[in-house]
């Protein structure tokens, strides 16, 4: 199978509502790739922090910020259910799910030239047999002739629990009413940037998780994956 006929699934939603746990199910059905779009930007925001400890991100040179991402040694490797992140090597896993490189990650994400620096490495992703991509811009910016195109959403109140739960079980230490304020800041910058804003691709299949528990979200999603992938 070539690069250009290797389908693609996009779960593109805003954070919290269950993408990599869905991505991590269809990937590992499937026995595809997966791409964790987001942890890109969170490892950049990881970099910075380390190139530039005590700096505020918003005043760092932007071609420095681009220069960075474009650099990146990333690798991802799937274990039991769990999705383990390398940076050079080094596990960065739970390094890069707090609170503060998230809200490092939101304010790098919405600068254009970063944006593009890392468009090119999450294409590179694409190998076959085929690709679960989990971002906020798949299914409209990297991916727009993906197979399969799902917008998962709830409310800011269930995904902040939802996180505040998944950290918590992994051991990272968090607050829940800061996560709800993070995730409306998030959600506003992703909503309102001007590269690749946060939306449903046109095409999109939107679920509204808010009520449903995952394994009837994995469900949903499983059923159209095998109504459009062959």
């Amino acid at each position: 199978m070539s690069i250009s006929a290797t389908p693609v699934i996009c779960l593109d939603g805003p954070g919290g509502v269950g993408k990599g746990t869905i991505c991590l199910a269809v990937a590992e059905h499937l026995n595809w790739r997966i791409l964790d779009s987001g942890s890109l930007y969170r490892i950049t925001a990881l970099v910075v922090s380390r190139q530039f400890p005590d700096i505020d991100v918003t005043t760092i040179d932007v071609v420095q910020l681009a220069d960075i991402a474009l650099n990146l040694s990333v690798s991802y490797q799937q274990v039991d259910n769990d999705l383990i992140i390398l940076l050079d090597g080094e596990d960065i896993t739970k390094l890069i799910r707090n609170e503060e490189m998230g809200a490092k990650a939101s304010q790098i994400a919405v600068i254009p030239v970063v944006r593009e620096a890392l468009l090119a490495r999450q294409r590179a992703f694409l190998q076959p047999p085929g690709l679960v991509a989990d971002g906020r811009d798949m299914g409209t910016v990297v991916f727009p002739d993906s197979v399969l195109k799902i917008y998962l959403t709830a409310t800011p109140e269930e995904r902040a629990e939802r996180r505040y739960k998944q950290l918590k079980d992994k051991g990272i230490d968090v607050n829940l009413s800061s996560l709800v304020e993070d995730l409306r800041l998030r959600d506003e910058r992703d909503m309102n940037r001007e590269t690749a804003p946060l939306k449903p691709a046109t095409d999109a299949i939107i679920i509204d998780t808010t009520e449903l528990d995952i394994e009837h979200v994995t469900k949903a999603v499983m059923n159209w994956v095998k109504e459009r992938v062959n």
